[in-house]
């Protein structure tokens, strides 16, 4: 199937290793170019170099996603190699220990604050292409109860902010959705680090918990982006997509 993703230009946050860069890749795949970035620039180049190697144009970007000034660079260098941009994935997140304001505060920048400035800094290019697509990556803990507070809390809002910009924008031709993935397995990762730590347990965690009967991979988180950003998904806007094998208890 033709996604007709041909000659776009996205953006991956967080796209060095697992979900984010399954993404980037899967874009990449459809014929898109995309700009990567994250923090660390080992990382960042050998991702780079696997969209390019997967036929798409690719270009990385070291960045922060919580300094606002690294944000507008991301964004002002896509739009200056690829022409502008169609295509925001806000996947930079992740879980943060604690309960003091600290660590609330840092979940929020990392998490719901990314999202909302990047959302902010492409909306006036893809109305200069006469529209665009949204992705926030939140998880299933975000739709109901799940994982620490500081990240169940910033994902719900993660999910919230989605749904109230899409009907901001939707005027606009631009679309705006969340994706809610289960738990994904893959190099370097949590789910990785507690299985060497505890492989029964994490056994039972599975039995217990994922119908499917085992870890998703982030390649099927990718895959399901790609499809929705493309026009094939013209009519999903404001919606919370579940990839998760079974593993939420939510009946929506």
């Amino acid at each position: 199937m033709d996604l007709g993703l041909a000659g776009k230009s996205a953006i991956v946050t967080g796209s060095s290793r697992g979900i984010g860069k399954a993404i980037a890749l899967s874009l990449a795949r459809e014929g898109c170019s995309v700009t990567l970035c994250a923090r660390g620039a080992e990382a960042l180049e050998g991702a780079t170099a696997e969209a390019r190697a997967a036929g798409g144009k690719a270009h990385g970007v070291v960045a922060d996603v919580t300094a606002s000034a690294d944000l507008e660079r991301v964004v002002a260098e896509a739009a200056q190699q690829f022409g502008g941009v169609d295509i925001l994935v806000n996947n930079a997140g992740g879980s943060v220990a604690g309960d003091d304001d600290d660590a609330w505060q840092r979940a929020i920048d990392v998490n719901l604050m990314a999202a909302v400035r990047a959302s902010r800094l492409v909306l006036p290019l893809m109305r200069e292409r006469g529209g665009g697509v949204i992705c926030h990556i939140t998880s299933i803990w975000g739709r109901e109860a799940g994982g620490g507070m500081p990240y169940n809390a910033v994902k719900a809002a993660m999910t919230s902010h989605a749904k109230a910009l899409s009907n901001q924008v939707a005027k606009d031709n631009i679309r705006v959705f969340s994706l809610a993935p289960g738990s994904i397995i893959f190099p370097g990762g949590g789910w990785e680090r507690a299985t060497q730590a505890n492989p029964e347990g994490m056994k039972q965690f599975v039995a217990q918990n994922i119908p499917m009967g085992r870890f998703g991979r982030p390649e099927a988180v990718g895959d399901v982006v790609a499809f929705l950003v493309s026009p094939r998904g013209e009519w999903v806007t404001g919606a919370s997509i579940v990839v998760d094998g079974g593993q939420s208890k939510s009946n929506i």
